[in-house]
């Protein structure tokens, strides 16, 4: 079924290739809010609030490809790769394995959220489950405002933030390319 999907999509692709543009708009300061220890259980009582700096590239929230409610400020205080994807993207399915691979690898120490758009939810979802990249959350972002903001302009395209939220990297990296930067940015 992998390579029936990767079929579709490789043929897709060729014919109508891998961009569309989209505007950008500001980025909003950082703010200020109480998150619990990274445990990975619930605390049995509460326990006091850590206030941590959210920076303000991960000021954003978006809905999962299952419709919850997800905030980036998850992602504070550790690296991480917002990897922008859209389901019909050859070169996308391309990249799913290394980002699972990743995923498993740098569990815990590296924040990866996959933003999907120009595409359905249906069809994001089958790209999903098809290429088994379940393990990091996705959001659908069908009208393109998380791509916007970090001006987005095609798809298969990463954005790097090291651990107080920076942007070190945009753009387009292979295999090798994307193992490397990932080495550098969780060192």
């Amino acid at each position: 079924m992998r390579k029936l999907v990767l079929a579709a999509l490789l043929l897709v692709a060729a014919a109508g290739g891998c961009s569309v543009p989209v505007e950008a708009t500001p980025q909003s300061a950082p703010i200020t809010v109480a998150s619990l220890p990274a445990t990975g259980e619930t605390p049995e009582s509460p326990a006091p609030a850590v206030p941590a700096v959210v920076p303000a590239s991960l000021q954003f929230t978006g809905q999962t490809l299952d419709g919850a409610a997800y905030n980036a400020a998850a992602l504070a205080g550790k690296p991480a790769i917002l990897w922008f994807w859209a389901p019909w993207c050859a070169t996308c399915a391309s990249e799913a394995q290394s980002i699972a691979d990743l995923a498993d690898e740098y569990q815990g120490r590296l924040g990866i959220l996959g933003i999907a758009g120009l595409g359905s939810n249906k069809d994001m979802h089958a790209f999903v489950s098809d290429l088994e990249v379940d393990a990091v959350p996705h959001l659908d972002d069908q009208a393109g405002a998380i791509w916007k903001r970090f001006k987005i302009t095609q798809q298969s395209w990463y954005v790097f933030l090291d651990r107080t939220g920076k942007v070190t990297k945009v753009g387009y990296l292979d295999d090798l390319q994307l193992t490397a930067e990932v080495k550098t940015l969780v060192a």
